[in-house]
């Protein structure tokens, strides 16, 4: 999870990464690597732990995306289950991605100031970010995880427009060849919701998911 926190006298922002306990089961220490620290393992940056999480908090400058993962001392890597958007990168994995652009920054204050989240800020930080050919948050759709995000990134399904143009029977396929872990999930109604979510169509979104059961009729 992230949680940022904009300066108001200066082009920063401290952003506080936060990882479940259960994300890396068996780990004693959790190091932060990425961008900021150029994935230098020397420089990784140590989490704190907490009760049920582990958690560490930087002041970047903002007006850029930084990619990041989450490495363990048993040799583990995850990302966050929560991250702004979720990218590909080598040896077939996908970087989690905290976006401080400047765009951002301004919708966080406005946020700040009225103390709410709108509809409108989600879809405009979703625009914002496929225009840099970064993936959707598809966990929004209902009955799609991290883990799964993750597989269907790797797929080539991408971007809501993307899952709502898949087949049943290819999504079916992803998902039996990551094993039995997740061949047992439903995809039947992943694409009917990602054509409301491409669509911004936010409230019908939610009206369909009222309906479903861990995304399934």
């Amino acid at each position: 999870m992230l949680v940022k926190k904009y300066s108001k006298t200066k082009p920063t922002c401290k952003v506080t990464f936060t990882l479940a306990q259960e994300a890396i089961k068996g780990a004693k220490s959790v190091n932060l690597v990425g961008d900021f620290n150029d994935w230098n393992l020397d420089l990784a940056i140590p989490m704190k732990k907490q009760k049920n999480q582990y958690e560490v908090t930087l002041e970047l400058p903002v007006g850029k995306d930084y990619q990041f993962r989450y490495k363990a001392d048993n040799g583990i890597w995850e990302n966050d289950w929560a991250a702004d958007a979720y990218i590909e990168a080598p040896y077939q994995v996908c970087n989690s991605v905290v976006s401080l652009s400047k765009n951002e920054s301004v919708q966080q204050k406005a946020k700040s100031s009225s103390a709410t989240k709108t509809k409108a800020t989600s879809i405009t930080k979703t625009s914002s970010t496929s225009k840099k050919k970064v993936a959707d948050d598809l966990k929004k759709i209902e009955g799609i995880g991290p883990k799964i995000a993750e597989l269907l990134i790797k797929a080539g399904i991408k971007t809501f427009a993307d899952l709502s143009a898949a087949k049943k029977s290819t999504l079916k396929d992803i998902l039996e060849a990551a094993g039995n872990r997740y061949k047992m999930h439903d995809p039947s109604t992943w694409a009917n919701q990602a054509k409301l979510a491409a669509k911004g169509k936010w409230a019908k979104l939610e009206a369909l998911q009222a309906k479903l059961n861990g995304g399934k009729k």
